[in-house]
């Protein structure tokens, strides 16, 4: 596996700190998130999740904790919209150019707006994925956010 992506590539350009770790990606999983948290004895919450999702029919990045759902209500209001839903899959690898199960929310293809789940922050490292299926980076959140430019916001039931 090729531990150099797109979102390699963008954190060291930008000089953020990050440390990558693979795992054995299983495709029949119920939850990637959770499964690689397990593969990588990581506490759920801190193994985020990259969500593709539309809010007034607007491409958005959406990153939680994979142990928890989005409120499509929270996403909608984190971006002064009315109506949220979850991007085909399709159409999430098209615009981020990433693979389902692989997507990272640094260097997508197609910049979009994104938000991270607030509770996020309070972990010294979060594990974001790398650009491809069974490759994580962990980072500092704030780092994360900086370099994604992203806001922070209250998105989970």
């Amino acid at each position: 596996m090729s531990k150099t992506t797109r979102a390699t590539l963008a954190l060291t350009k930008l000089g953020v700190a990050f440390s990558l770790h693979s795992y054995d990606y299983d495709p029949q999983a119920d939850s990637i998130g959770l499964q690689a948290a397990a593969a990588l004895g990581v506490e759920p919450r801190r193994m985020l999740k990259t969500l593709m999702a539309e809010v007034d029919g607007r491409p958005v990045c959406v990153v939680v904790p994979s142990n928890k759902e989005v409120s499509m209500k929270k996403l909608a209001a984190a971006f002064g919209g009315k109506t949220a839903k979850m991007m085909r899959p399709a159409d999430a690898e098209r615009l981020t150019g990433y693979h389902v199960g692989g997507i990272s929310p640094f260097a997508q293809k197609k910049r979009v707006p994104t938000v991270i789940e607030q509770a996020a922050l309070a972990d010294a490292t979060v594990f974001l994925n790398g650009g491809q299926r069974g490759l994580q980076i962990e980072i500092a959140p704030n780092d994360a956010l900086a370099a994604l430019q992203a806001m922070a916001a209250a998105l989970t039931e």
